[in-house]
């Protein structure tokens, strides 16, 4: 085993300065799902823009159900328990996962609006399971980032 010492890794602030004005890109954030990345981004894809980066967020926030997280037990939208709901006619999917969403965007992301909310169900392929995707318009004003979309899809057993 060898010994060795943090500050001999990494990059210092000159190599990071000469990056920058190389026209080389900083990373921002590990996309999702993980991937292998190239020579330039090291070992996993990496966004390097703050656009990408908030859309695989707000995806990852609305894909997740409450629970999930060990420390932030009530992050994510719950939506996946509305799929077995769904077969109630009593019930109102939308009105109930709109609701789900907007709550938890203004909690964890408030810097996003949302502006509009479409679902559709798709059980043409197999009978007995069906598939639901939820597309979320939303914008960005603190970046003029307008009418972006997020698309999750769930199936329905």
């Amino acid at each position: 085993m060898s010994d060795i010492k943090f500050k001999s890794v990494g990059k210092t602030s000159q190599m990071q300065l000469a990056a920058a004005l190389t026209g080389s890109v900083m990373p921002i954030g590990i996309m999702t799902p993980m991937r292998h990345g190239n020579n330039a981004e090291g070992i996993y894809a990496m966004h390097t823009t703050l656009r990408d980066q908030i859309a695989d967020n707000l995806r990852n926030l609305l894909s997740t159900n409450k629970g999930e997280r060990l420390i932030f037990s009530d992050l994510g939208a719950d939506l996946r328990p509305l799929t077995f709901e769904i077969i109630n006619s009593q019930f109102d999917f939308d009105e109930e996962a709109i609701d789900r969403i907007k709550s938890t965007v203004q909690k964890y992301m408030p810097f996003i609006e949302l502006v509009s909310f479409n679902s559709t169900i798709d059980n043409h392929d197999n009978l007995h399971t069906g598939k639901i995707d939820i597309n979320v318009v939303y914008n960005i004003p603190s970046l003029s980032v307008t009418e972006e979309k997020v698309i999750i899809t769930m199936y329905i057993v």
